[in-house]
């Protein structure tokens, strides 16, 4: 999940994708507005754990951070991430709030979709950060983390990937979203990811469609367990609130 900041212009065009977007719930939804303010604070659905997640925050020991999921109706749920960094190691993503999916870890071969649909917005974009989707795959179902594929709906305020060079190594167009292409290590991953050329605050296509790219032009192994399926934001530094208005997720 870490990564820096590079000089990449923030964009505030809304881009939509293509795909079916999940229509909210009304009769069925659990009403939770369950806030999480802990350092590795978590509220869990029937199909999601939500974190809170402050990760780095010995950066900013000051900072204050709190999570809140407003309903969940068992596939989907919406939430509010609200958080005030100081410009202390500017460079450093500090948290990652974010929902990560209940599943039993597949081979990424035997996947036959990810589909998933999300609207969000920022109160502020006066800020660094990233909006993404991080997905880890591994040689076994509990062993330790190899590749992590990071699909970023939004770089703001010149936040950017991990690289090993500084350049994109690939621009190519998947869910009807053009991407930019990054690699570069993470400890002991290698970490790709997918920074859309313009802000995407409502996204609905299929997540294997990344997979399948790296497969078939990086050399992704797709005999690995995806393990993790998580969407939410990584600040640098600001004060802001991300809310989730409707996200979900299915894996087959």
């Amino acid at each position: 999940m870490k990564s820096f900041v590079a000089p990449m212009s923030l964009v505030s065009l809304a881009l939509s994708a293509v795909g079916n977007a999940a229509i909210i719930p009304s009769n069925d939804i659990a009403r939770r507005s369950t806030e999480i303010c802990e350092q590795y604070g978590t509220v869990s659905t029937d199909k999601f754990t939500l974190f809170n997640n402050l990760w780095n925050q010995d950066k900013d020991t000051n900072a204050k951070q709190c999570t809140t999921l407003d309903w969940s109706n068992g596939n989907a749920l919406a939430w509010h991430t609200s958080y005030s960094w100081a410009g202390n190691y500017p460079n450093e993503v500090k948290s990652y709030a974010n929902a990560g999916l209940k599943f039993t870890p597949q081979i990424l071969s035997t996947v036959k979709s990810l589909k998933s649909s999300w609207t969000w917005s920022y109160s502020n974009t006066n800020i660094v950060a990233d909006v993404a989707y991080d997905l880890f795959l591994s040689s076994t179902p509990t062993g330790s983390e190899e590749y992590e594929i990071m699909v970023w709906l939004a770089a703001l305020g010149g936040a950017g990937p991990i690289s090993s060079t500084g350049k994109t190594i690939a621009t190519v167009t998947l869910n009807g979203v053009e991407w930019d292409l990054w690699v570069g290590p993470n400890g002991q991953m290698t970490v790709y990811s997918f920074v859309a050329k313009s802000t995407v605050t409502e996204f609905g296509g299929d997540l294997l469609y990344f997979f399948d790219y790296l497969v078939k032009n990086h050399g992704l192994p797709n005999n690995k367990y995806l393990k993790t399926v998580q969407a939410g934001t990584e600040p640098f530094t600001g004060t802001s609130e991300l809310t989730v208005y409707n996200y979900w997720v299915e894996l087959l």
